[in-house]
């Protein structure tokens, strides 16, 4: 498919008015694209319980991954896609058309018609429709901002976009446990005023500011990038749910299949994008050392981050709140409450953050959060499982802080390092890093934990269960069910024991009193807490550790470069005629591929 070639030069609507009203319309978009990524995670029990799905029944486990997984696996695939089409044919047309997407799809979710597996499968289904909207917000809003913005508040205005999503990711945990209290539709409601007063807003006042060109869809770019990260993603899933004896499915020859299919892909895609002379994305761009770096960073701080808020919600939901006397019932909205000082960190550091970007620089921002971020886990990893919640309080609050210091420089020094001609592409591209990340972080951290619990909790299981009377082989039967069914139960609220011991009749066999404490809200708590603490150890070290790694790439972008055009790929090869240095210098090729400073440098 090729667009008519219109080049024109940016026109910059009179006064300053305009790039407040870009800001404005931009971070609400981002808001609600991030609020809807986590709003579900912890509205989850209550949407089960409204259409009525056990949650653990066989195979109902799938539906309650794609509904957190679902999202974020549609964001990471087109993210980039419709960033090259905003470079192609507006950055403002195809992101107006995002909202109006986005806002379309949430009317729909509100009116699930179905009951059970059918109306789980509705929800899933339009929110992969949401996604794409969101998709093309998220992708177009950081290039809108960095024509709209001079150079010198850039950091400022990227930095509020910024905090704007990461803040929308953790108060929609508040707004889910809220909303979820009143009716699990009006989750998805809260979107439809909001969506409708933007999506003409932003018809009316957003204008191309930036410039937007001829090209060509790159369609066998797109299919190869497109079907092999979802392989990979989809055997996520199918990795977490148990396989034969086995507590997960790695073993699955499925899994396997879809992650080395993906992968082939994949480096097919890298393949096809060094040749066709219209790339889906600019591989040069990653010659230069404040974009790949950044992105790394970025990538490794999103693992982090999405896994914790993942072990977060559980850890809070499932245990902590019923041992200190919270009815499973509200334990979602207090959840949601627990976890606000980790907001009210991002709040705090992301605007001053992007603020001393811009007079300070990227690097040593970045790095620092990056450092503080890593810092939080240790701290994390030496809590008890019965904490005192201001140590909590205070170790959440600066992971906050850390990913507030660290999102608005990052993004800055990624955007600012690339010619203007590229920012869609470029924000798509960042926005890949990002959305992969969170949606790999759950499989990664879940694997994790449940190989944490898999080492201990069967015989803790067995051993609590028979000093309250249960017969040996029925514990025993009880104990050697896969962990992911413990875990599940404990994110949603739900004290599996009734439901485990029912088939078998023992509960029917043990005394008044025991049945009180096997069905009351301390019991399955109580016995989680010692296997889930096994696991909270590994899973905080490993996000140390990719948080530390992080600091390192963040160490390595270098100083911020100005961001030269690259040059025209050749018709015959695709190859750059000149590409940036790791300094973000241009060069180009001489003779033989030999490549020299650029004398116009």
């Amino acid at each position: 498919m090729t667009a008519p070639p219109k080049t024109h030069a940016p026109r910059r609507p009179a006064g300053d008015r305009y790039k407040w009203t870009a800001l404005a319309n931009t971070t609400a978009a981002v808001f609600m694209s991030a609020l809807d990524g986590s709003i579900v995670l912890i509205a989850l029990p209550a949407i089960f319980r409204g259409v009525h799905l056990d949650p653990l029944a066989p195979g109902n486990i799938a539906f309650l991954l794609w509904m957190i997984m679902g999202y974020r696996l549609v964001q990471a695939v087109l993210v980039v896609t419709v960033g090259r089409l905003g470079d192609m044919y507006g950055r403002v047309r195809i992101y107006n058309s995002g909202f109006a997407v986005f806002t379309f799809a949430s009317i729909l979710l509100s009116l699930d018609p179905f009951d059970g597996v059918h109306a789980a499968m509705w929800l899933i289904g339009w929110r992969v429709v949401q996604a794409v909207g969101g998709s093309m917000l998220a992708a177009n809003s950081a290039a809108i901002l960095t024509d709209a913005f001079p150079k010198e508040q850039r950091g400022f205005a990227l930095g509020i976009n910024q905090v704007a999503g990461l803040a929308g990711m953790f108060l929609g945990l508040v707004a889910g446990g809220l909303l979820s209290a009143w009716d699990w539709r009006a989750v998805f409601w809260v979107n439809v005023p909001v969506g409708l007063f933007f999506t003409l807003w932003a018809y009316r006042t957003l204008r191309e500011t930036g410039k937007s060109g001829g090209g060509r869809i790159d369609w066998w770019g797109n299919i190869t990038f497109a079907v092999g990260l979802s392989a990979v993603l989809i055997a996520v899933t199918f990795g977490l749910q148990p396989y034969g004896e086995h507590t997960m499915g790695w073993t699955n020859p499925l899994v396997d299949i879809l992650i080395f299919g993906g992968l082939f892909l994949l480096a097919a895609f890298v393949v096809i994008e060094k040749r066709v002379s219209a790339p889906m994305i600019q591989l040069g761009l990653f010659r230069r050392r404040a974009f790949t770096f950044g992105n790394l960073a970025g990538l490794g701080i999103s693992i982090g981050r999405g896994g914790m808020q993942f072990v977060l919600v559980i850890w809070l939901q499932g245990i902590w709140l019923p041992l200190h006397g919270y009815d499973y019932g509200d334990t979602p909205l207090w959840a949601g409450i627990f976890i606000l000082p980790l907001t009210a960190g991002f709040l705090a550091a992301g605007p001053v953050s992007g603020y001393l970007s811009d007079r300070l620089g990227s690097r040593g921002l970045a790095t620092g959060g990056a450092l503080l971020f890593g810092a939080s886990f240790l701290g994390l990893m030496l809590l008890p499982i019965d904490f005192s919640y201001w140590i909590f309080a205070v170790l959440i609050a600066l992971n906050g802080t850390a990913s507030g210091m660290f999102a608005s420089p990052n993004s800055s020094s990624i955007m600012g390092s690339v010619p203007a001609e590229l920012r869609g592409v470029a924000s798509g591209m960042r926005s890949t890093f990002q959305n992969s990340g969170t949606a790999v972080s759950i499989g990664v951290f879940f694997s994790l934990m449940i190989a944490g619990l898999s080492s201990s909790l069967p015989h803790t299981l067995t051993a609590g269960l028979r000093e309250q009377g249960i017969p040996a082989h029925v514990a025993t039967q009880v104990g050697v069910l896969p962990p992911v069914s413990s875990l599940f139960a404990a994110q949603l609220g739900v004290n599996p024991i009734q439901h485990l011991l029912q088939p078998s009749g023992a509960l029917a066999h043990v005394t008044a009193a025991q049945q009180q404490v096997l069905t009351g809200r301390e019991f399955f708590p109580h016995l989680l807490s010692g296997p889930f603490h096994s696991g909270l150890v590994i899973v905080f070290a490993f996000g140390a550790a990719l948080a530390f790694l992080a600091a390192l790439a963040s160490l390595l972008r270098g100083t911020s470069p100005t961001a030269e055009p690259l040059a025209p790929r050749t018709a015959a090869t695709g190859d750059t005629l000149s590409a940036a240095t790791d300094d973000g210098t241009e060069a180009t090729h001489g003779e033989k591929g030999h490549v020299r400073p650029d004398p116009g440098n």
